[in-house]
């Protein structure tokens, strides 16, 4: 008799109050919701039949079912509190899911938004260790320990002496001792946890006493709580090489070689907004930085040329002094570009194209490497391979030139 398939709830954690980055739940991280790198990774595992976030946050619920998970509830306000374990967080999920559903899984998995960078195999990997293992109680994603506890100190707070952490047996003084010599230690990650409910709602535990390790590439490890930390692992997904778990489109570089590049102009090479006199003439604000990029590309022979839906001389008057190509009135952008590229004989694989809005998004899958300004629509930012962190007009494009123009 085949066995029936293991029933498999993944749970998101994310309640609305974060003091270190406010609304970290739902900030942009690298184009999307911090909340749907777990989604994404979630749905796509062979083994998770069922994906749910447990919130107190309507906003943050919104979002979450956008992304595909599921709400059924709002977490009560005593298990959303700032010193709140996560224990008590899903006890009550999985209470409530079997009083309202006399729903109850076989296996438990959590995924921290906090983690978003996770290895495409992790949860498979991790859940298949599960079934593998009826004995265990629990797998816990770990990574190399950044710094051995067996070389840390603590100090007597009435006599000010230091006297190591953790003894070793064996080794007098292991704070003393070469690295190799000391016991191998690991540093539990967010990235994910799979748990047997029992252990949970039994053993008043989320990890039991027999736990077995996944361990995942310390490349993966990123611990979000202070903006800085934000943008170091922002920078991962761009151009750390890794392959990661992506709510949208996979991600591609920018080409090794690149012969074109193609810009929006109202809001890439200006802020998007306009001055009009009382004579209806438009004025722009352009930055100075992007037009001596755009120099510098054309000193490394790099071409330029700017596609615009607009009809306004101030287009052509920025244009021609930035020595740009410009085709203005454009209402279909792909079909344009396409006989641009055919015409000037340039391999699209070596075009970058920048957008900030819906018209620019066609035009994304027809070059090498689609880049969106860091304030562009929301549909520009899902669908863009590269997320600029400088906004239209405010540095921008000298911000891509400079990529492009490193050696």
């Amino acid at each position: 008799m085949v066995n029936p398939r293991l029933e498999v709830l993944a749970i998101i954690p994310a309640r609305g109050g974060s003091k270190g980055i406010p609304r970290k739940n739902i900030k942009l991280f690298a184009g999307f919701p911090l909340i749907s790198y777990s989604i994404q990774a979630a749905l796509n595992s062979k083994y998770v039949t069922r994906v749910i976030v447990s919130t107190d946050d309507e906003e943050i619920a919104t979002v979450a079912r956008q992304y595909g998970a599921e709400v059924p509830f709002l977490r009560p306000e005593q298990f959303a509190q700032d010193d709140t374990l996560d224990l008590p967080v899903f006890e009550h999920a999985l209470l409530t899911l079997a009083k309202t559903e006399n729903y109850q899984p076989d296996l438990v998995v959590q995924l921290r938004p906090t983690s978003p960078i996770r290895p495409v195999d992790l949860l498979d990997d991790a859940i298949g260790l599960m079934i593998d293992h009826p004995e265990i109680d629990s797998v816990r994603g770990v990574v190399p320990s950044g710094q051995n506890p067996f070389k840390m100190w603590q100090i007597d707070k009435t006599t000010g002496l230091m006297t190591g952490l953790i003894p070793v047996e064996g080794i007098a003084e292991p704070y003393n001792a070469p690295r190799q010599k000391l016991p191998e230690t690991f540093w539990q990650t967010g990235h994910i946890d799979v748990i047997r409910p029992t252990v949970i709602l039994e053993q008043h535990s989320m990890s039991g006493k027999h736990i077995k390790p996944i361990f995942i590439n310390p490349d993966f490890t990123v611990d979000l709580d202070k903006p800085a930390d934000w943008k170091r692992a922002e920078w991962l997904v761009w151009y750390g090489g890794l392959e990661m778990v992506m709510p949208g489109n996979k991600r591609r570089p920018l080409p090794e070689t690149v012969e074109l590049v193609v810009f929006d102009f109202d809001g890439v090479m200006t802020n998007n907004w306009v001055t009009v006199d009382q004579n209806g003439i438009e004025a722009v604000t352009a930055n100075r930085g992007d037009g001596m990029g755009i120099g510098l590309l054309h000193k490394r022979g790099i071409k330029t040329l700017v596609l615009s839906t607009e009809i306004n001389p101030v287009v052509s008057a920025r244009c021609q002094k930035l020595k740009i190509p410009v085709i203005q009135g454009v209402k279909d952008k792909p079909v344009v570009l396409k006989e641009y590229l055919s015409n000037n004989q340039i391999n699209p694989e070596h075009v970058v194209y920048v957008g900030n809005d819906i018209n620019d998004v066609p035009c994304f899958p027809v070059v090498g490497c689609a880049v969106a300004v860091a304030d562009a629509h929301f549909s520009a930012l899902s669908q863009a391979d590269l997320i600029l962190s400088r906004k239209g007009g405010k540095g921008a494009v000298r911000e891509l030139c400079d990529l492009l123009l490193q050696d």
